[in-house]
């Protein structure tokens, strides 16, 4: 049957465990994962049968990686932290070709009109390096300067180069944000980054949002074992919700509160530190209404005179609807600083910015205000980094009554 070619069977085994997992996700979790899964393997069944027939010797490693692919997602219907061997062989392999697909759509495009799609290699290099930099971070100390002077409209902000004298020390703090457990990020990594935020001696540790993924939503014990480290800190590590926490919102207030951490939803709580008073307020994340609902927070949440009023908001697009003056620092996430963009290389330019003007990444202004969006602990969504790096820094925040 010479019409059964490899080309034809990758074609039909693609189209057959498309409808298997689409199937299997409406049975196990609903319409919505069933349609997210219908749309997003079928763009990729589609332009990996497009660039298929191009690999040529490697075609036994491209169906590998595809059919890895379908198996992780297929899987996902039931969530469950998966061990480190099914993450090296399956996960992580799969997030690898999904992005590679993704980025080779204009040589698919060539490859189904008929044209040699030549430099195929140059989407898969790139998710090559993508997946290096999902699997690391990059360790800074920055300098924050909270210094009120008005600024028209709301703008990127420029840092000092170097710390700001004051006769007194700044604010050291530890933002982890948008830690993401799942594939890239595993119990072990993340009770690292805690060990070494704990070692690093702050005043404070906040924890902005979006602590799980699908895969370790079904318990508590998995995100309470990676914080575990910060209880050597309790009394000074505050933690807000981020939008995926109210998909699971029990099993993350009963890990954080294991761990030591105070969730803090529209609640402010007053600290002191070797710095001085600080007033953190933790904003809940809400899609609709989020000026009247911050409005009311604020106002039910004073300002405490004399102490530095530190606001925790994960969606750093939420910063427009607070009231001007209401925060003099606001530590944000959510973007995962942009994920894609030329932030590795030194520069500000992110992908993010071409389809939504919130702020990406590092420290921003708006009247009197300070807004920095930290570039995530993890990342979810498109399954890898590219050119922006996850962030491990300890912020420094200088005073401008204090000489800065």
């Amino acid at each position: 049957m010479t019409f059964l070619t490899p080309l034809v069977l990758f074609r039909v085994a693609s189209v057959l465990a498309w409808l298997a997992v689409v199937a299997t996700a409406r049975a196990r979790r609903g319409r919505l994962y069933a349609q997210f899964v219908g749309v997003l393997l079928g763009i990729h069944t589609l332009s990996a049968c497009a660039v298929f027939r191009h690999v040529g010797p490697l075609a036994p490693a491209f169906a590998y990686l595809h059919a890895a692919v379908y198996l992780h997602f297929f899987l996902l219907s039931r969530p469950r932290m998966r061990p480190l061997a099914y993450r090296a062989l399956v996960s992580i392999p799969a997030s690898f070709f999904v992005a590679a697909v993704f980025l080779s759509f204009p040589w698919a495009i060539a490859g189904a009109l008929g044209a040699t799609p030549y430099g195929l290699w140059a989407p898969f290099a790139l998710a090559g390096v993508g997946t290096l930099q999902s699997l690391t971070a990059r360790r800074e100390e920055v300098e924050l300067v909270v210094d009120r002077a008005h600024v028209e409209g709301l703008r990127r902000h420029p840092l000092p180069r170097e710390e700001p004298p004051g006769p007194r020390r700044p604010l050291r703090i530890v933002q982890i944000t948008d830690p993401h457990l799942g594939p890239f990020m595993s119990v072990e990594r993340l009770r690292g980054i805690c060990e070494r935020a704990v070692a690093r001696e702050p005043d404070l540790i906040v924890l902005t949002g979006d602590y799980l993924t699908m895969e370790s939503q079904h318990t508590a014990d998995h995100l309470a074992e990676a914080l575990s480290p910060l209880r050597a800190l309790e009394g000074r590590v505050f933690a807000c919700h981020g939008n995926h926490d109210h998909e699971a919102p029990r099993h993350v207030a009963t890990a954080l509160a294991r761990a030591g951490a105070r969730l803090l939803v529209d609640e402010a709580a007053l600290v002191e530190t070797a710095a001085g008073p600080v007033q953190v307020l933790g904003m809940d994340f809400h899609y609709r209404d989020r000026d009247a609902r911050m409005a009311e927070v604020c106002a039910r949440h004073p300002r405490v005179k004399g102490a530095l009023r530190l606001i925790l908001l994960h969606d750093p697009g939420a910063f427009r609807h607070l009231g001007e003056g209401e925060g003099d620092l606001v530590l944000s996430g959510h973007t995962h600083g942009g994920q894609i963009g030329v932030v590795s290389l030194g520069g500000t330019w992110t992908a993010l910015r071409l389809f939504v003007k919130m702020p990406d990444h590092g420290l921003w202004a708006r009247g009197p205000d300070r807004l920095y969006v930290h570039r995530g602990t993890g990342h979810y969504g498109f399954p890898l980094r590219l050119g922006v790096p996850a962030e491990e820094s300890v912020l420094k925040v200088h005073l401008a009554g204090d000489g800065a």
